[in-house]
């Protein structure tokens, strides 16, 4: 097992990689949490596959509860994050109680949004089963539901006391959804590590096959970028944490506009990658060679190169208009001026993003 360790403001805790780890929640929750309620929160599709596992793992000497919401991004809602709630008050959890979060992005998000608000907020250990959610979403402290006009603007940020990683759980991961959490790798590159990008570029056949060395260099990296990033600017005040966000703001657009959940959200960030890139190149920030590296390896891969041909370009620039990034009512964009050197940057030209888009 490997352990990394992210250091925020609000309290310092770890990441924990390696295989069998479910079997280890217990023990692993006891050196990060001394309450006596423990509430296991997962989805429909994950708890057939692990909850039992997860159940028996607990402490049996404290009580366990569990609470099952409906899989999927359409289920990232505000009414979703309601049922949480009463349930938790059903079952009247008090400030000592942990949930323990079970599955992917979406269930992680908004049970982490849940523990943040219930009572003013209650611990939560994140128990990420995607690779999406183990090299992004379960690390860092966003939490959030999505609403009908833009995607997670509804959250807060409020980090988990800690973050259990097992890799046997990408063994029952659909290969559509593992080959989306590979955007989410890619883009640890391409904003702060050109020598973890020109990795991936070397080694992702090893990767798309799940070879395991590359697979834990693969996660162990990108938490560790995510955990420095996060340490520098937990609440994005800097503007650091923004960076995070490369290929988001289309991302993002492309999800509201085509529906939650027709698109996995690493399909929409492999292709606002791209997107991101050929901006940067239009504005003379980057080099078409390193363009083309980029597109090139986003289509090995096998993810969407192109936005959805029924978005226009109206519609994409009105939703990144709601982007979270923004200030006051500049639009902001995260940028790259070389592979591995990503900026954020203001008052970019509609024109040139129309372009882009068209």
């Amino acid at each position: 097992m490997k352990t990394l360790t992210v250091k925020s403001a609000q309290h310092h805790y770890p990441i924990y990689i390696g295989r069998g780890l479910l079997a280890r929640a217990g023990e692993l929750l006891r050196q990060n949490w001394s309450g006596q309620h423990q509430i296991i929160v997962t989805d429909d599709t994950v708890a057939p596959l692990y909850l039992e596992q997860v159940r028996r793992a607990l402490e049996p000497e404290k009580l366990v509860d569990e609470i099952i919401i409906p899989a999927g991004e359409k289920h990232k809602t505000l009414e979703t994050f309601e049922v949480i709630c009463s349930q938790l008050l059903q079952k009247q959890v008090r400030r000592d109680a942990i949930l323990v979060v079970l599955g992917g992005g979406v269930v992680g998000d908004i049970a982490g949004f849940a523990a943040a608000s219930y009572q003013r907020g209650i611990s939560f250990a994140q128990l990420p089963t995607t690779l999406l959610a183990q090299v992004d979403s379960a690390v860092g402290g966003k939490t959030a539901v999505n609403h009908t006009l833009g995607k997670n603007m509804i959250g807060a940020f409020y980090q988990p006391n800690c973050v259990i990683t097992d890799l046997d759980t990408l063994n029952t991961l659909p290969s559509r959804h593992f080959i989306a959490g590979l955007a989410e790798v890619v883009k640890y590159g391409l904003i702060l590590d050109i020598q973890f990008f020109e990795w991936l570029e070397e080694n992702i056949d090893a990767l798309l096959s799940q070879q395991e060395a590359s697979l834990i260099h693969a996660i162990e990296r990108s938490c560790a970028i995510k955990a420095e990033v996060v340490g520098t600017d937990e609440r994005e005040q800097s503007g650091h944490r923004a960076l995070l966000n490369l290929g988001h703001t289309f991302a993002h657009a492309i999800e509201a506009n085509l529906g939650y959940g027709e698109w996995l959200h690493g399909e929409a960030v492999g292709c606002g990658l791209i997107l991101a890139a050929r901006l940067s190149a239009q504005l003379g920030l980057l080099n078409n060679d390193s363009v083309n590296r980029i597109t090139a390896l986003i289509k090995r891969l096998g993810l969407p190169t192109k936005k959805p041909p029924q978005l226009d370009a109206k519609t994409m620039l009105a939703s990144m208009a709601l982007d979270k990034k923004n200030v006051t009512r500049h639009r902001r964009y995260v940028l790259l001026r070389d592979i591995g050197d990503a900026s954020i940057y203001d008052q970019i030209d509609t024109s040139a993003i129309e372009a882009i888009l068209n």
